[in-house]
């Protein structure tokens, strides 16, 4: 039997894909790593169907190590007598819990099959709800930024789980960028939050993203103009 890990997007239910409704619709079991992604998850499974993954959030190797294991032997058992589903927010293989649960499986079940459905990440969400257009030929860089950390170096940059923004602006605005940030982007749960002000995303929130680009750089973007009569030229 098979194990799809599902991406259910970034939070909002109806930016599942029409794939992975699909495989929640035939599954038996749908496990899920926390509530964000059960709350989703409801929208398309009944609670009889659901069932729940320890994933401590912690850097302890050997507690996270033990919860990998005990989570992929659940699933595995569950496996063998159906096809299962494990669901998680954004792109199973995009910064994701389901990354752990997958090379688990290979370690210790590898007669266990696995099938990824992508989802929409927030990642790449992102540039719409920031209104952010990131046009052909742009060189896009993905960092993180947790606890105030700020990579610098490419002309732009995605950061994630930036989780102390004020410290994180004060370092890019001294290095010369501009940044934007967005907070819950696309999420059901939690109040949305777009802003170039640190100070409005400054309380700790793992689901907070920004964008920062160096002020300065020269855009080439394609154009087209038309004369009076609709005719195109090139600009």
């Amino acid at each position: 039997m098979t194990v799809y890990g599902v991406g259910l997007g970034p939070g909002e239910a109806d930016l599942v894909t029409v794939r992975g409704k699909r495989v929640l619709d035939a599954v038996d079991t749908v496990y899920s790593p926390g509530r964000l992604s059960r709350s989703v998850a409801r929208e398309y499974v009944p609670e009889s169907a659901l069932g729940d993954l320890d994933f401590p959030m912690t850097r302890d190797p050997e507690q996270l190590r033990t919860a990998w294991r005990t989570a992929a032997d659940v699933v595995a058992d569950a496996a063998a007598d159906g096809d299962v589903a494990f669901v998680t927010l954004g792109d199973p293989n995009v910064y994701s819990t389901f990354g752990h649960l997958r090379r688990t499986l290979s370690a210790f079940h590898p007669g266990v099959d696995v099938e990824v459905v992508p989802g929409v990440s927030a990642v790449t969400a992102f540039a719409t709800a920031l209104g952010v257009e990131i046009e052909a030929g742009t060189g896009l860089s993905l960092r993180e930024a947790a606890d105030g950390a700020a990579p610098t170096g490419p002309d732009r940059m995605i950061l994630f789980k930036v989780t102390d923004a004020v410290a994180t602006d004060e370092k890019l605005t001294a290095a010369g960028y501009d940044v934007r940030y967005g907070r819950r982007l696309f999420m059901e749960q939690g109040e949305t939050v777009v802003t170039s002000d640190p100070t409005d995303v400054a309380e700790r929130d793992y689901y907070t993203l920004a964008y920062a680009e160096k002020r300065g750089i020269e855009r080439d973007l394609a154009t087209a103009e038309f004369d009076d009569a609709g005719t195109e030229r090139s600009a």
